[in-house]
């Protein structure tokens, strides 16, 4: 039987953390798949950190990363690079990854090209097509353009049911993150960061990651003041804060809270160390999808720093609460974290209601299937 040829894309750290397993499960079925992978480079340099952590070699690379890139930058170059790729190689399948314009614009051109599309992490939805900015959206589009949906949750199946997408192409997988996250702790990870030898006996470490456009402005600037409250009121705390290379992030992060005393901007970490940063952290505060599903993981409450998320089912869990950007829900909820046992071991102790570690098997399975029903 013919090997069939499938297609990875993606082009930011995100995806390929959750995309990293997945090709891995696929790569292990040599006589079966013919396992292809390319990379827009949306993120460079953070997407390379993760490549190498799980060594992903790209076949192809469209490096379609400039400076100060705009959403209009990015779909008209990955449109026209993915038109000649895959005019070349001609794929059975494309596989994408969740919400980004990578995601989005891949599945476009697969559809032109009468190319069918299998969407992991399918059906996260808000409700509120501007929440997150254009991450929403890209989803909603996604549910239409994709022939197969992998959702994560039983809620995220009843949200492309209610879209319209047929059942008998849905399947509830877990969220492939968890695969990564398990595979990066086989590999033992090592947080070499001399800050972290600096930290005090009784001293607790709250991580913060922040990165998505709706908190660009006023509302990063509002999340930064409530940062600046929280270590001045409670001598114990030390903020440990990777810094997003956007400049409409790490500009006003530099200024506002970088001369802070127990504040910490710190580059961005690459996958392992950031893990193994999270094991360390007593409380984590982030704008990030995937730490809402990873933090739970290793027992570490999350405040999300979003007015809305797709992810409801970290909130319903009790192991996530949404705080938003202000300044004073923010201070009160992280301090009442900080000074009440009960209320957080109440988060702590909580299961975590995003999958098992098995979803990269789930969905290897279900294109064996597939495939082989063809061939009967």
């Amino acid at each position: 039987m013919e090997r069939k040829k499938i297609l990875f894309l993606f082009g930011t750290r995100p995806e390929a953390i959750k995309l990293a397993p997945v090709i891995k499960e696929f790569k292990r079925y040599p006589n079966f798949f013919n396992i292809e992978v390319c990379v827009t480079a949306q993120h460079r340099h953070m997407l390379d950190q993760v490549l190498d952590t799980f060594q992903i070699k790209p076949d192809f690379d469209l490096n379609i990363m400039q400076p100060n890139q705009t959403l209009f930058d990015i779909n008209i170059r990955v449109l026209k690079k993915l038109e000649m790729l895959l005019d070349r190689r001609r794929p059975d399948l494309i596989f994408v990854q969740g919400d980004t314009t990578t995601a989005f614009v891949s599945a476009l051109a697969a559809y032109y090209k009468k190319i069918k599309v299998a969407h992991i992490e399918a059906g996260l939805r808000t409700e509120d097509k501007f929440a997150p900015f254009p991450e929403e959206m890209n989803r909603r589009l996604l549910g239409v353009l994709a022939d197969f949906h992998f959702a994560p949750t039983q809620n995220a199946k009843k949200n492309l049911l209610q879209q319209g997408v047929s059942e008998k192409n849905i399947l509830v997988t877990g969220n492939t993150v968890i695969d990564a996250l398990f595979l990066a702790l086989r590999m033992n990870p090592k947080c070499s960061l001399p800050l972290l030898k600096t930290i005090k006996f009784g001293q607790r470490i709250m991580l913060v990651t922040l990165h998505r456009r709706e908190n660009f402005g006023e509302p990063l600037q509002r999340i930064c003041w409530a940062l600046k409250t929280i270590v001045k009121r409670n001598e114990n705390v030390v903020i440990v804060y990777p810094v997003h290379p956007n400049p409409n992030v790490w500009l006003p992060a530099k200024r506002l809270l970088g001369k802070t005393e127990r504040i910490h901007l710190l580059r961005p970490l690459d996958y392992l160390p950031f893990i193994q940063l999270m094991k360390k952290s007593y409380l984590i505060l982030t704008d990030s999808g995937g730490i809402q599903e990873e933090a739970p993981a290793l027992g570490k409450p999350v405040l999300v720093l979003r007015e809305k998320t797709e992810r409801p089912e970290a909130i319903e869990a009790g192991v996530a609460q949404l705080v938003g950007s202000d300044e004073a829900k923010i201070t009160q909820t992280t301090e009442k974290l900080l000074r009440s046992k009960t209320a957080y071991k109440k988060m702590a102790n909580k299961v975590n209601p995003f999958g098992d570690g098995k979803a990269a098997i789930r969905i290897r399975n279900f294109f064996l299937h597939y495939f082989r029903s063809k061939l009967s």
